[in-house]
Parts: C-alpha cells; sequence; structure tokens
C-alpha cells in the first residue's frame, strides 16, 4: 500500500490556488516520482479563449500534485519515443482534426500500452473521423446551449475526481450536449440534472463526466472547463486533479461501466438497516457512514439476499492503516454480531494483520492476491471501491476495479446461496467510513 498520499496535496493546493496566469507554458523540474503529464491544446476549429488558464492551472495542480507538466500546441509531439516521456496526455479543449495518421497511430499505440488520457471540455468536439479516439473519449459533442447554472449530480463519490464533492454540485459552464450516452461503456462519475437548466437534450441521462478503462489505459473526460472562471474555482480545480491523477495511475478506482444497480443505502436513509451489537454509525451530512464503538454489525434487514452484486465505497480514517472493519455475507438474521462471524463470511478492511486477514482477505479463510490487492489499494484517508459478488457458493472481490479475490465455499452450514449483508464496527479505535452501498441482483446458478 502506498504509504503518502498526493491526492490530499493536490487537492489542499487546488483550493489554494484560487489565481491563474495567462502566457507561454514552462516546463517544471520532475518531482522524485517524475510522473509526466502533455497538456495538448491544437485547434483546427473554434479556439477557447480559457486555453492558457486551462494550462497554467494544470502548471500549478502538477506543483502541489508531484506531477511534471509540459504545454504543447505542436502534433509533432505525438511520437512514439516522445510519448513514452509522458504517464498522462491532457486534450484541453481541442477542437477538429488535430494529428496526423502517423500521430494518430503513435497515440493508439501509447495508450494500449498503458497510457492515460484527460479530455477537457471540447477534448469531445476533436477528431469526428477517428473511431478510437471517439471510443477513448467516450462521446462526440453536438451541441451546447447558452452559458448558465446548472446542478451536477454526483453519481460515483470514491473516484479521487468526485471524492471530494457533495451529492449536488451547483456550478455556472457551457452544458454540452452529446451524440451518444456513454453510459454503457464508461463509468458515469457525475450526470446533469436536465431540470436546473435550460436547454439539454439527452433525455434525462445526461453524463457529464466519466472515466474507463479502454483498450490496456486510463481515460476521464470531464465536460466542464468552458469558462475561464472554471480554473480559478477551487473545486473544479479538485476535481481535474484527481481526474489527472488517476490517468497517471497515481490513484486507483472502479472505472467499469456501471449500470443495473438499486441502493441500499444512497446517504440519506438508513431505512431497512438494523444495527446488532454495541457501537453504531453516525449518519453524516455529505452521506457518509463512520463506525463508533463495537464490536457491532450494522446489517441489511429488509430482505436476504441469493444471488448478487454489492458495490460499496469504504476509507479508512486513520494514517496508520490499522483500522478494521469488513462486510460480511451469507449470514442469518439475526440480533447477535457473532452470529454473523460464525456463520457468514467477512471481506476483510485491515492493513496489519497476517495475510488471511488483511483487506481483500476472506476473513480467516483466504487472503487476497497480495500483489494485485496492493496495486489496487488506495492509502489511508483516500476512498476505496468493493465489488462483492455471489454466485451460488463462489464468492469473488474486486477492490477499485481489480479482483483480488476468488474464493468457494465447501461448508454446508455456511453456505452463501441465502443471507443477509452487513457493515462491521469493529471497536473504540477502528474508524472506517462507507458510502453508497449498491447492489444488483444476478441469475441463480448451481455450482
Amino acid at each position: 500500500m502506498r504509504s503518502t498520499s498526493r491526492l490530499t496535496t493536490a487537492v489542499v493546493g487546488a483550493a489554494l490556488l484560487l489565481g491563474c496566469v495567462s502566457g507561454p507554458a514552462v516546463s517544471h523540474a520532475p518531482s522524485p516520482r517524475e510522473e509526466r503529464v502533455l497538456v495538448f491544446t491544437k485547434t483546427a476549429g473554434f479556439r477557447h479563449d480559457s486555453i492558457p488558464d486551462g494550462i497554467a492551472a494544470v502548471e500549478q495542480l502538477g506543483e502541489t500534485g508531484g506531477f511534471t507538466v509540459d504545454a504543447t500546441e505542436d502534433a509533432g509531439a505525438f511520437t512514439p519515443s516522445n510519448l513514452r516521456r509522458y504517464d498522462a496526455v491532457v486534450f484541453l479543449s481541442t477542437t477538429g482534426d488535430v494529428l496526423d495518421d502517423t500521430q494518430q497511430r503513435a497515440f493508439e499505440d501509447y495508450i494500449r500500452r498503458g497510457g492515460g488520457y484527460v479530455g477537457i471540455h471540447a477534448a469531445a468536439d476533436t477528431e469526428y473521423d477517428w473511431a478510437f479516439y471517439g471510443g477513448l473519449a467516450g462521446a462526440y459533442f453536438r451541441s451546447h446551449p447558452a452559458i448558465q447554472p446548472a446542478t451536477v449530480v454526483v453519481e460515483d463519490r470514491a473516484h479521487p475526481a468526485t471524492s471530494g464533492l457533495a451529492r449536488t454540485w451547483n456550478r455556472t459552464d457551457e452544458w454540452y450536449d452529446y451524440r451518444s450516452n456513454p453510459r454503457d461503456r464508461a463509468h458515469v462519475l457525475a450526470s446533469l440534472d436536465e431540470s436546473s437548466y435550460t436547454g439539454g437534450t439527452m433525455d434525462g441521462d445526461h453524463p457529464i463526466a466519466w472515466c474507463q478503462n479502454y483498450q490496456g489505459g486510463r481515460a476521464f473526460y470531464t465536460g466542464g472547463g468552458h469558462t475561464k472562471e472554471s480554473y480559478a474555482d477551487p473545486v473544479f480545480r479538485t476535481h481535474l486533479v484527481g481526474g489527472i491523477l488517476y490517468a497517471v495511475g497515481e490513484v486507483q478506482a472502479d472505472c467499469r461501466p456501471e449500470t443495473g444497480y438499486r441502493p441500499l443505502f444512497d446517504g440519506t436513509s438508513l431505512d431497512g438497516w438494523k444495527q446488532a451489537g454495541p457501537g453504531s454509525f453516525t449518519l453524516d451530512d455529505d452521506g457518509t457512514l463512520m463506525s463508533s464503538g463495537g464490536m457491532g454489525l450494522l446489517w441489511y434487514a429488509a430482505s436476504g439476499l441469493s444471488s448478487y452484486s454489492v458495490k460499496l465505497d469504504w476509507r479508512m480514517s486513520g494514517a496508520s492503516g490499522d483500522d478494521n472493519s469488513g462486510v460480511f455475507v451469507g449470514f442469518p438474521p439475526s440480533d447477535d454480531p457473532w452470529s454473523a462471524v460464525h456463520n457468514g463470511y467477512e471481506v476483510q478492511i485491515d492493513a496489519t494483520d497476517v495475510p488471511e486477514r488483511t483487506t481483500g482477505s476472506v476473513y480467516g479463510f483466504q487472503s487476497a492476491d497480495l500483489k494485485k490487492r496492493d496495486r489496487a489499494l488506495n492509502p489511508p484517508g483516500e476512498w476505496n471501491t468493493y465489488e462483492i459478488r455471489v454466485e451460488g457458493e463462489r464468492l469473488r472481490v474486486w477492490l477499485n476495479g481489480v479482483k483480488i479475490n476468488d474464493f468457494t465455499n465447501t461448508d454446508p452450514v455456511r453456505s452463501l446461496r441465502d443471507g443477509h449483508l452487513g457493515l462491521q464496527n469493529h471497536g473504540a479505535d477502528d474508524q472506517v467510513s462507507f458510502r453508497n452501498v449498491r447492489i444488483k441482483e444476478l441469475p441463480a446458478r448451481g455450482d
């Protein structure tokens, strides 16, 4: 697990650096990690007057976020040898056909070798005849109404680009409509409430920021950033730096498409949930559950579960990572938390125990794949996402989109075919937070 959090540093820096300066871009001294970002601003159509402000903002975010920034309008930078120098390429309000065939092939190879892409605003108004780019960006621009305030609904509050945002985000920008909806092929981070402004044309499902794993690379797009004021806004800058740090691979996130889930806990109510045993969970105004005391269990009593995928976001509060919690599945209804311990299975959250009792393990039965787990895990203080999938007697665990455990139950007493879901509050010294618990029922299967 990484021991430092450059996302936290970058977020603080974004809040402090309120001003942006125009002028020619310069390259800053490399950070110890030597992550480099290329900001590309060539336009063959409309040119946004906010581009210099955007360049300056990314440069300042690089200073606080620990990555080096170079900026260019020269498509000649897209050669195999030059692109290898960069961990991500930012298309900052590019427009039209900006790369020739040779440069396009170099960029395709760069992405397929694990490179990162960040698209800002008019990056979606770019390269309409290049199918690879259209897939990477996620959607092409179609039209926009006048600049006006709108409400952004934050759908994923674990991704580093959106984890610092409230559930709704009110801001003014030029709001793009897109030629297609990227939801089925990308992971939507935020969408527009079309009832909050005039001129939206996407029938009420209007993604405005998303991420995806694309042909070996990492991609993040945000539709914001038309106005100069965007790049002086600390909240937008926090959004932007989180997307960049994801694209360079510094922070991990689950960017697989997500459809068909319904909320079990949406941050507003604990209807259907019960507390078993001592301690409790506190529901904060921002929709976060924080564990307190214990050992107890907050369990979903409204219904049992059989074949399903459950996703939830979690975060350790202590800097050491020595907090303890877990997600229980497959246990019978009971007001005794130890019933879940003895009759179900716990997917552990704890960084400091033996392998079969650390984060991602099926507690006491099977360790996570530690190499995959450590690469996927964000450090204490940052959000992570679990997917726990139960089908028959098979239990699989994904951490930030990476499968880290695949366990099959052989004990009929602990059958996973029917049971409940619970979140553990482990003890007074263990503080773990949870957000956005959602479920998708899966077809029943036999083993």
